[in-house]
């Protein structure tokens, strides 16, 4: 497998921040698969998904995707980049633009970024918008009356599902997802876990999940980075971390996640 993201030696200073964010941070996201950014609030994991979706610089290091500095270039690369890489964001009323309805906001990336489709095959063999809409909606559980509705008529587990399935819409290589469940009770919570397990494995995708969560990441994650203060602590195949950690900090993380007592 090949690497679509690498972060080499990267280090982020927000300003008037006596402290680094980041600090001398260096792993891979490889393509296919994925990969969970752990630790407790503060730990760097919020800027590290900043730097990837390039909405920050890093103060030194490199971030790239496929070689190149993510949204860098041209126009049409910064499109093609976003329409690659989407986000998924923990509260999904913030993101979703309440006097809008579900259609006009699903449809929004296509009209900001441009549709995939335009470049591929036959014109006339391309489905229709609504019908693009409404195959997302699918997608994430959600029949398509809801393209009529608005945010606030849904609970906060469904728009979740239309938060993800609007990422969805530009058939993105790279989910980044920060803390999308941690707003939601325990069941709901795993529903849309399932869910993210179900579609990076029909999508192909690759998937970026931070959270605090250990369980929530040993659930979903083939892949782990531990980060405390901005430093990587632990790093590398989840089943193998959460057997054998390296640090004190990762084995207090699995010590915190709740368990039931024995019967």
């Amino acid at each position: 497998m090949s690497a679509l993201f690498t972060l080499d030696r990267v280090s982020h200073h927000y300003r008037r921040s006596a402290s680094a964010a980041l600090q001398d941070v260096t792993f891979a996201v490889e393509e296919g698969r994925s990969l969970g950014l752990v630790g407790e609030s503060g730990s760097g994991k919020t800027t590290a998904l900043s730097l990837m979706l390039g909405l920050r610089r890093p103060t030194s290091g490199t971030v790239l995707f496929e070689g190149a500095g993510p949204a860098s270039g041209p126009r049409g690369a910064v499109h093609a980049f976003r329409r690659a890489v989407q986000p998924v964001y923990q509260d999904p009323f913030a993101s979703l633009d309440p006097r809008q309805r579900i259609d006009s906001l699903l449809a929004e990336p296509l009209r900001w970024l441009g549709d995939p489709d335009t470049e591929r095959g036959d014109r006339d063999a391309r489905p229709s918008r609504r019908d693009r809409l409404i195959g997302a909606l699918r997608d994430v559980e959600l029949d398509d009356e809801a393209l009529l509705r608005y945010p606030h008529e849904f609970s906060g587990g469904q728009r979740q599902r239309i938060a993800i399935a609007r990422a969805l819409i530009t058939r993105p290589r790279v989910l980044l997802a920060d803390e999308p469940v941690s707003a939601l009770d325990l069941s709901t919570r795993l529903d849309i876990v399932r869910l993210l397990a179900r579609l990076q494995a029909e999508h192909g995708m690759t998937l970026v999940m931070v959270s605090h969560d250990l369980s929530i990441i040993a659930e979903l994650c083939a892949d782990i980075v531990v980060l405390q203060g901005g430093r990587v602590v632990d790093a590398g195949r989840t089943s193998d971390v959460l057997a054998d950690p390296r640090s004190a900090y990762t084995r207090a993380l699995i010590d915190a996640v709740p368990r039931l007592p024995p019967a």
